[in-house]
């Protein structure tokens, strides 16, 4: 029993014209032209057959026509065939003509999308490929001279700073303190530096360097 399955894939339907139709539709090698009108003996051909509808072979048959090897069939001398594959005359210029314009856009376009590929797959590549690391200078160990005789050098002994002069201070007496003198108050271990600001009887102010004032008598201050 023939099989009454719908063929609904473009590239089944034409596998099938090319079985039922070897003569005029070629599967593979030199194309051959199709007789104009060809499409309406198609579909008389097929009505009883339920495997294809006449949208299905419209499809089928365009895009046969429009494939580069179709196309290039288009050419001074090439006769146009029926389903049979019997002659139907000769080609006409204005038909090679628009053949080869068709076939030129189509191979241009084609080009355009490959190197648009090629590009973006390119650029990809670039992304993908780690940055190489910034190279860093190398230590070179320094030239040991193995014939010279090892001579073992110093370490350089550490700094000490130069010893300040002494200097021998004395307990003042209240009678030798003048305001805007500069002295030096017994605070702790070491005296420190200042300025007399005020003197009261016994009491001396005194504004260390530090910005401090103290208050003290004339005893624990060192001239």
């Amino acid at each position: 029993m023939e099989s009454t399955e719908k063929l609904t894939d473009t590239n089944a339907i034409l596998a099938y014209l090319y079985e039922t139709f070897p003569l005029c539709f070629i599967a593979e090698g030199e194309a051959k032209p199709l007789k104009i009108g060809l499409f309406q003996d198609l579909a008389e051909r097929l009505a009883n057959d339920s495997r294809v509808s006449k949208t299905q072979l419209r499809v089928a048959l365009r895009r046969y026509t429009n494939s580069w090897r179709y196309l290039k069939s288009l050419k001074e001398g090439a006769q146009r065939v029926d389903l049979d594959g019997k002659p139907c005359g000769e080609l006409e210029q204005e038909h090679i003509e628009h053949a080869r314009a068709i076939l030129k856009d189509s191979q241009e376009k084609a080009k355009a999308r490959r190197a648009e590929v090629a590009k973006a797959e390119g650029q990809n590549t670039a992304d993908e490929k780690p940055s190489k690391p910034a190279k860093t200078k190398a230590y070179r160990k320094p030239r040991v001279d193995t014939d010279s005789k090892k001579v073992a050098i110093p370490k350089a002994a550490p700094r000490t700073p130069a010893p300040q002069p002494t200097v021998k201070l004395t307990p003042a007496t209240l009678s030798k303190l003048n305001l805007g003198q500069r002295v030096n108050v017994k605070l702790g271990v070491n005296p420190v530096a200042g300025i007399i600001q005020n003197i009261n009887k016994d009491d001396i102010h005194v504004q260390l360097d530090s910005g401090l004032t103290v208050k003290v008598h004339a005893e624990h201050i060192l001239l």
